[in-house]
């Protein structure tokens, strides 16, 4: 069910030393001035300057200001966000964002940070849900977006995930807090933007508690995620790693789409399109002889034969 920030930070527990992903807006704002409250000391804000827009320096200034005053150290980090050939700018900006805060959440403090906590709220996942529904994603699209989960020696913690955007914007307004807006949240050419404008008043209309039965749906999918990727550890297991042709035509075409999912992602970071892995299916189903060879796009490179196991390269 859907929190007040009160609520969803009393439950939000983190090991400290603990880096808050601050933009400036009212969502990481909200997060920042709750958690330098409750832990006085131990936290940091991380400020990744993007370069994208013409106010970002605003943003960058705004949220200089707002850390002494809070007497939060901040660690601000220019990340070149421009994307490669065939990826989205958001993709792009997201993972260049990623990355920045795990390296300086270890690294620019005096005392490096246990955990990091990121301001995504419940309209957030639900946006992240519709968007998945609108690609035709399966159950790890599904799941949305986590609330916590370890990586890169951090925990990292979604604490305001079941809290309204509406409900943030009250907090802050009820403790005379100030934010800044990006202007590009009104820009309709973002398909995120979209729904957020368009389609969830609608939702609100039609079905009230949209954000709470949406979010039990992605916990569903979340643990049928789970259970299929310990079931392709399993198979990667007895397929090998790189899997042998043979072994993965023993499977069932469901659980050899689903250990050819993982170990692409776990080995090279690729996630194929749907019509690129049924490519790869038919080459390795029709491999009987010595000589037949395999050679498939999957996402930014191709899947090959190696003898008798399968490879991928990025040319």
């Amino acid at each position: 069910m859907t929190l007040s920030v009160d609520q969803a930070m009393q439950a939000f527990a983190p090991a400290l030393p603990v880096a808050v992903a601050y933009s400036g807006g009212a969502d990481s704002t909200a997060l920042l001035h709750a958690c330098a409250q409750r832990w006085p000391g131990q936290v940091y804000a991380i400020h990744v300057h993007h370069g994208l827009q013409a106010a970002a320096d605003t943003f960058e200034a705004h949220c200089r200001a707002v850390c002494a005053q809070l007497q939060v150290p901040l660690a601000v980090v220019h990340v070149d966000a421009r994307h490669a050939k065939g990826q989205s700018p958001e993709d792009a900006a997201r993972q260049h964002r990623y990355a920045a805060l795990a390296a300086h959440a270890k690294t620019a403090f005096h005392t490096p940070a246990a955990s990091v906590a990121l301001a995504q709220h419940a309209d957030d996942q639900v946006e992240t849900l519709l968007l998945a529904l609108s690609r035709g994603a399966g159950v790890a699209g599904l799941a949305a977006m986590p609330a916590c989960w370890r990586n890169d020696d951090l925990d990292w913690h979604r604490p305001l995930l079941a809290v309204r955007a509406a409900d943030i914007r009250v907090w802050l307004k009820a403790r005379g807090i100030d934010w800044v807006e990006d202007p590009t949240n009104a820009q309709d050419c973002y398909t995120r933007n979209r729904i957020r404008l368009q389609l969830l008043p609608v939702l609100e209309q039609v079905f009230p508690q949209f954000r709470d039965t949406f979010a039990r749906s992605s916990a569903h999918a979340a643990q049928a995620r789970q259970l299929l990727q310990e079931l392709a550890q399993m198979d990667l297991q007895v397929v090998g790693n790189p899997p042998q042709i043979k072994l993965l035509q023993s499977l069932s075409t469901e659980r050899q789409a689903n250990v050819l999912r993982h170990w692409l992602l776990q080995e090279y970071g690729v996630t194929p399109s749907a019509a690129q892995l049924q490519e790869l299916q038919r080459l390795i189903a029709a491999c009987r002889t010595r000589g037949h060879q395999i050679h498939c796009k999957l996402g930014y490179g191709f899947a090959v034969r190696k003898g008798t196991v399968l490879g991928w390269y990025n040319p």
